[in-house]
């Protein structure tokens, strides 16, 4: 029985699945023997939203689906070694600056794993967006992603974004979602790397929400209401995130250091800052530290019920996402819907031949 596509009463959702239907985009998953993605893939495609491409054993992918009653109709299945490209990403690998001492026979294993194959299709342009993690460890899915796909010249360690998205929830954003940064791979950011987290991250909310972004910088402070070394972290952290958006003609709006409360709820930042002009729910939270920001993310999803996609990964030349172990279809659907939005301008947001 074929997937049915899926029903959304979120106006941003429903609003991402438009954009990709007149500007349907190839996601590779990289770890497609695995029936939570061959239920994803199959539902991106009775959305016609997606092109999917599973990474694996094309007869255990297929078997899988066949049990399962899924339809594997427009996707597209590769199993790395077997693959027309194979021995093309061999010597590319072999080529790269990394690997240039490293045996044709050593680069050849490396291809054949689905991370750097995968990696490498999107890099070379086989594919436009990729997600993967949901059965490796993290330390393997982005090994493989920054020793293959170029960083962002700009962006000087790669970070995570996860978004959130409910209409249930009080103030879950202005619009029903909520960006959370860096929720995956910094654990302690300095001033340069909480401003570019905040700049790269208010760029892709305003991409995926059509509209100025509000974002806040969290701390336990609001404005100096405790003084110490980590709310001045966060204050300045804000200032030059504020200045680099001037400099830059960036349409961003950025405050902080604000407490949780005033970033989400008008009515608090109003008796906490008083005279000062009213402002709506935040769209983005920037955290002080991954600790922060992991914990957060796990209460708002496993406590609140928000439901969460991604992290999209930012900093690198190409959209890629990474989905915990414990993934639901939902995520995974959502995940890639989200990285292939993302794709679909990419080059105008960064435009250099070179990535």
């Amino acid at each position: 029985m074929p997937a049915q596509a899926p029903q959304t009463n979120n106006g941003v959702v429903t609003h991402l699945l438009e954009k990709l239907r007149r500007h349907p985009k190839r996601v590779v998953f990289t770890e497609g023997e695995d029936l939570r993605v061959i239920e994803a893939a199959a539902r991106l495609v009775a959305a016609e939203v997606v092109a999917p491409i599973l990474l694996g054993h094309r007869e255990t992918i297929r078997a899988m689906a066949a049990e399962h009653g899924h339809s594997l109709k427009f996707v597209h299945i590769i199993d790395p070694p077997k693959a027309s490209d194979f021995t093309l990403f061999c010597q590319r690998m072999s080529n790269m600056a990394r690997y240039r001492s490293t045996p044709q026979a050593a680069a050849a294993d490396l291809v054949a794993k689905p991370h750097y194959f995968g990696a490498m299709m999107v890099q070379y342009g086989q594919a436009d967006a990729l997600v993967g993690g949901n059965q490796a460890l993290p330390a393997a899915f982005f090994r493989a992603l920054l020793h293959t796909i170029k960083p962002l010249p700009n962006v000087s360690k790669i970070f995570g974004v996860t978004i959130l998205i409910d209409d249930e929830l009080d103030h879950l954003g202005s619009s029903g979602i909520l960006f959370l940064a860096d929720t995956g791979l910094i654990p302690d950011p300095s001033i340069d790397d909480l401003s570019t987290i905040t700049l790269e991250t208010g760029k892709l909310a305003h991409h995926v929400l059509g509209r100025r972004p509000v974002i806040a910088l969290l701390s336990h402070s609001t404005k100096g209401s405790a003084q110490n070394p980590e709310s001045h972290r966060m204050a300045a952290a804000t200032a030059m995130a504020k200045s680099t958006a001037l400099q830059q003609f960036l349409d961003l709006d950025i405050d902080g250091e604000l407490q949780a409360d005033v970033a989400l709820i008008p009515s608090a930042a109003e008796l906490k800052l008083p005279g000062a002009s009213v402002r709506p729910p935040a769209d983005v939270l920037v955290f002080p530290n991954l600790d922060a920001a992991h914990i957060s993310l796990k209460l708002l999803q496993h406590v609140a019920g928000a439901r969460n996609y991604g992290q999209l990964i930012l900093g690198l030349a190409r959209p890629a996402a990474q989905v915990p172990r414990t993934a639901s279809v939902e995520t995974i659907f959502g995940t890639a819907a989200a990285i292939a939005v993302e794709a679909i301008k990419y080059h105008e947001l960064y435009p250099d031949p070179e990535f």
